[in-house]
């Protein structure tokens, strides 16, 4: 009924126009520059402003952690290359979801859903919100810990204002992602020569002996490597809309080449930068190594990298609900979320209930969010279904032969990128095992009692509760089914 009368109105409202009809779908408005931009932008967010302590803690020198850093990025790329052959193969917006549904079938699928809505997406952008919101508050707070409800408000403040600009329009939040990329960019080059202005003047003497008391355990190393990862996290985000790329084929890869090596060189030049300003003890005890490194390098102008840094995780927050409300979206469609998160706004033709769903299961962890364990918790789920999908690409490679593959990278970069991601998922929990990881495993399975209830056998008490929420959402929403494009 109310999807009727909703399509009925937009019909008559086009009626007069002249212009070129749109159906109401996802429009192809993300060009290679904007795709390098959500890369590049969603990639260097709040990670290099709050990893680089934790890395060196758990390897405890600057040799082990500037290789940790770099060998991130190669994993980054590696992972990339092998979501691009996935990407061009599958060409459906929703990033893992649809490749893992091809590759096992929709319980795998809906369990990775199940998690990135519920734990790993918002739990992504609640803390680059909080990061943004505690690099914000800190200059008004000089000398002392700006206070937990300030720092909280302005993140969920923060979510509002991307929430609004991703449901208003998609050329909106790519316009807006990239004058935030740009910003980044500013601060990336500031602290990057300002290390090369150091390293001219001979501050060299934390390189010395780089690797001595090293702690290179295999339980160090992973966590290490956990944290620099978080950094690098975001080489995915593409493949979550893939439906809004112009010419996929080409520009999906050719971001990712472009985009994620350019990120890597600015990781490891940033981490030098840092230990030109500071010894590995004084970096460890900075409450914000950015800030740190502005009062030692920049200052009276120290000013300048806590507002850049805003700006670099803002950025970082924009990207992140701009491709995770896709992942809702396409759930939605394939029946394993509510109906109505698939819709498109009418007017604005934008997953605007998957985005303003997205942004309320943020603010509620904000509500209790710890950064620290937050990133782990994340790490560990994110990195079981990157390693299963990217086995996902090995297994169709003799399951599904029949579908094209315009880009095919070695099978040996697949099975490897494998590999490394059981290690990081088996190697913490060996090592240092924790309650918190035993937790995630039974949050993800609890997806399945969801399943078997209401997307499997689809009980009929569950439809009659869904259907009028579905309908009077649609309605206060302008929000109606896509539909086909003709051609």
């Amino acid at each position: 009924m109310g999807e009727t009368s909703v399509r009925k109105r937009r019909e008559d409202a086009k009626s007069g126009e002249s212009s070129e009809p749109k159906t109401t779908s996802l429009q192809k408005e993300v060009g290679l520059i904007s795709g390098i931009s959500i890369i590049v932008g969603t990639i260097i967010g709040s990670g290099i402003f709050i990893s680089p302590k934790s890395v060196l803690s758990n390897t405890e020198a600057v040799g082990p952690c500037l290789i940790i850093w770099a060998v991130c990025g190669v994993l980054a790329t590696l992972g990339a290359l092998c979501y691009a052959e996935l990407g061009t193969m599958i060409t459906k917006s929703g990033g893992e979801y649809p490749y893992l549904m091809e590759a096992y079938g929709p319980i795998p699928a809906y369990l990775f859903s199940w998690t990135s809505l519920i734990v790993i997406k918002p739990s992504s952008f609640a803390i680059i919100c909080l990061t943004f919101s505690e690099y914000v508050s800190a200059p008004f707070y000089s000398g002392c810990k700006p206070p937990t409800v300030v720092v909280k408000c302005l993140g969920a403040a923060a979510i509002l204002f991307i929430v609004i600009v991703n449901s208003l329009s998609v050329r909106l939040g790519s316009l807006v992602q990239n004058v935030f990329t740009a910003a980044k960019l500013v601060i990336v080059a500031v602290i990057i020569i300002g290390g090369f202005v150091l390293l001219a003047q001979g501050n060299t003497k934390n390189f010395e002996n780089s690797f001595e008391g090293a702690d290179v355990s295999v339980g160090a190393i992973s966590l290490a490597f956990y944290n620099g990862l978080w950094a690098y996290d975001g080489w995915n985000q593409l493949n979550y809309i893939t439906e809004e790329l112009k010419n996929p084929y080409r520009n999906l890869p050719l971001a990712i080449v472009i985009g994620i090596p350019l990120v890597t060189v600015c990781y490891i030049l940033m981490n030098v930068s840092y230990f030109t300003a500071m010894t590995p003890t004084e970096l460890l005890q900075s409450q914000a190594v950015a800030v740190t490194f502005g009062d030692r390098v920049l200052y009276p102008a120290s000013w300048v990298v806590p507002l850049f840094v805003a700006f670099s995780t803002l950025g970082a927050a924009n990207g992140s609900c701009f491709t995770a409300g896709r992942l809702i979206y396409v759930a939605g469609r394939e029946g394993h979320m509510l109906k109505v998160l698939s819709y498109i706004s009418v007017k604005r033709l934008t997953p605007a209930p998957a985005i303003i769903f997205h942004g309320i299961i943020a603010i509620i962890y904000i509500i209790p969010g710890d950064i620290n364990s937050l990133v782990n918790y994340f790490s560990f789920a994110s990195w079981l279904f990157y390693g299963l999908t990217v086995l996902g690409l090995v297994v169709m490679r003799f399951t599904r032969k029949e579908l094209e593959r315009p880009i095919q990278v070695p099978v040996a970069i697949p099975i490897l990128v494998t590999c490394i991601s059981v290690f990081l998922v088996l190697a913490p929990i060996i090592s240092a095992p924790a309650w918190e990881y035993l937790y995630c495993v039974l949050f993800i399975l609890s997806g399945l009692i969801f399943y078997f209830l209401f997307v499997y056998y689809k009980f009929g008490w569950a439809q009659k509760i869904s259907k009028p929420i579905t309908m009077h959402l649609q309605m206060l929403m302008e929000a109606v089914p896509p539909e086909e494009d003709p051609q």
